[in-house]
């Protein structure tokens, strides 16, 4: 039996991870989501990166019960560096395809993070939170790569 402060950290530990990979779709989200073109595809990045905020709410709340009070969190730097890169290959003529193109790879990096969550032992209530996000990120992925492939 693992010592029970040591689960804490691997639960804090991982939930971080997941919250910076939340930060980097909420923040690009909202900049792709400013660049599209098409209109509906614009209001869904916007919505999206608006729910980006509620699951990392949530996620910050789990810590917050389990006393851990300092949350002060920034995206990682590849999520700004794909981002970037994104504006980088809009400016260039990439129109909305190079923009969900940058879209999808982040969706990937937030699949991920999931996936890397869902491998750690968790307490059950945080384990169904995380896969009923999880499900959703896949969701968004699925739309995003569709979206993409519509766009060429």
């Amino acid at each position: 039996m693992s010592h029970p402060s040591k689960t804490l950290s691997e639960v804090e530990d991982t939930l971080r991870s997941v919250i910076q990979s939340l930060i980097d779709g909420q923040e690009g989200f909202q900049k792709i989501g400013d660049e599209l073109k098409d209109p509906s595809l614009k209001q869904r990045f916007l919505k999206e990166s608006l729910t980006r905020a509620s699951f990392r709410g949530d996620l910050e709340e789990v810590l917050h019960q389990e006393g851990v009070h300092d949350i002060k969190e920034k995206g990682s730097a590849s999520g700004a560096l794909h981002r970037t890169w994104g504006e980088f290959k809009h400016k260039l003529g990439g129109g909305d395809h190079g923009l969900l193109e940058t879209a999808e790879q982040g969706e990937d990096a937030a699949k991920k993070a999931y996936a890397d969550a869902l491998d750690k032992t968790l307490p059950l209530p945080i384990r169904q939170l995380l896969s009923t996000q999880a499900a959703h990120i896949q969701a968004s992925h699925d739309f995003v790569k569709a979206a993409r492939d519509s766009s060429k």
